[in-house]
């Protein structure tokens, strides 16, 4: 996978946390991801992808960094409801901003929820899974990105 796929992501992540809550997220540096039990934070979900890239996006973040998050949402109340509905939202808006920087090849699924429980990641065929280490107010939550060219595309 290009350098250029994971700074999209970049880019995408610090405009979502620029846009809902003023800005804050920092990166880490990217890794190759290890066991899916230590990828995991707490609530997870997972877009497919297909076109002219295969694979899968994830996005993980705990119950902590969501209750957090919320209230920039407008949510006075947070529970597991809301923390699963926004680490869908999240996900699909990373994933979308993904899509514009890609083109219209890069096609994208609903979002599919993950709570609790270890991640089962799942690696695009001869791909392997980068880890995006995200810190906002100190609550960290990852993006794991596991895309492969598709071999039709030029």
């Amino acid at each position: 996978m290009e350098e250029d796929i994971l700074k999209i992501f970049v880019q995408s992540v610090t405009r979502y946390f620029d846009t809902i809550a003023d800005g804050g997220a920092s990166f880490g540096t990217p890794y190759l991801g290890g066991e899916p039990e230590s990828a995991g934070l707490g609530f997870s979900a997972v877009i497919g992808i297909t076109g002219a890239y295969r694979g899968n996006i994830y996005y993980t973040a705990s119950r902590e960094k969501l209750h957090a998050l919320l209230p920039c949402l407008g949510e006075t109340e947070p529970d597991d409801r809301l923390c699963a509905e926004l680490v869908g939202e999240i996900t699909n808006t990373i994933s979308g901003d993904a899509r514009e920087q890609l083109g219209g090849g890069f096609m994208i699924s609903t979002p599919f929820i993950l709570a609790g429980g270890t991640l089962a990641v799942h690696t695009a065929k001869h791909s392997v899974c980068y880890v995006l280490p995200v810190t906002w107010r100190q609550h960290p939550s990852r993006v794991l990105v596991s895309l492969q060219k598709s071999p039709d595309t030029p």
